[in-house]
């Protein structure tokens, strides 16, 4: 038998198969149109310019983005083409509406893509100037292993694996807890027609 799931902490939610298989198929054909205008580039870490093994692109208002001479920010437009952002799907905003219980609509929507290889580093988001607001994230595609522990980087760690369809909310206590994935299990979905994953984060920015 599968063993039990561990108590999250305090103000993070879990949300099993909150999208159907048919509705994660819709979305990729919305985020298809995404990606032709706002294409996957790779991230570079602030001062050292060291790659980051996902790729990201993201769609809103505004969009988070890291380099080596501007460091993490948010800003209008795509790094690469110069273009604005495209549009926040309509399933996503739902979603907030849904999960987010906040007053004010997200303001972007960071898109990562995960290959077999990838990983994501402990963090917490914290670029954003309302902390009340919530961090809401979708996972498509192949699982992976999430980490969620507490606001100090080096405390204990929770972990469990996100499945295509699940949704993943830091709030309240949550909010500012670190945060990562320690790997991706290839294979374990054929949703994306290359394989991977894709992980998208709808945040709020600015004050409402």
């Amino acid at each position: 038998m599968p063993m039990p799931e561990q108590p999250l902490p305090s103000g993070a939610v879990l949300c099993r198969n909150w999208l159907s298989r048919a509705d994660q198929q819709a979305l990729l054909l919305q985020l298809s149109d995404i990606l032709e205008r706002a294409p996957l580039y790779v991230p570079r870490m602030p001062k050292t310019g060291r790659e980051m093994s996902v790729r990201m692109t993201n769609c809103g208002r505004l969009g988070w983005v890291t380099d080596r001479e501007g460091g993490y920010r948010y800003q209008a437009h795509h790094p690469e083409t110069g273009r604005p952002w495209p549009e926040i799907p309509a399933v996503l905003l739902e979603l907030w509406r849904q999960v987010g219980c906040y007053p004010a609509p997200p303001e972007a929507c960071l898109v990562n893509y995960y290959g077999a290889q990838a990983r994501m580093g402990s963090h917490r988001d914290a670029d954003e100037a309302d902390k009340a607001a919530p961090v809401v994230s979708l996972s498509l595609g192949d699982d992976a292993v999430f980490h969620v522990g507490g606001t100090q980087r080096a405390g204990a760690k929770v972990r469990v694996t996100l499945h295509s369809g699940d949704v993943f909310v830091l709030a309240g206590p949550s909010r500012l807890a670190y945060h990562g994935i320690d790997r991706v299990l290839a294979g374990t979905s054929d949703l994306l027609p290359d394989g991977g994953r894709i992980n998208l984060t709808l945040r709020r920015v600015t004050m409402p």
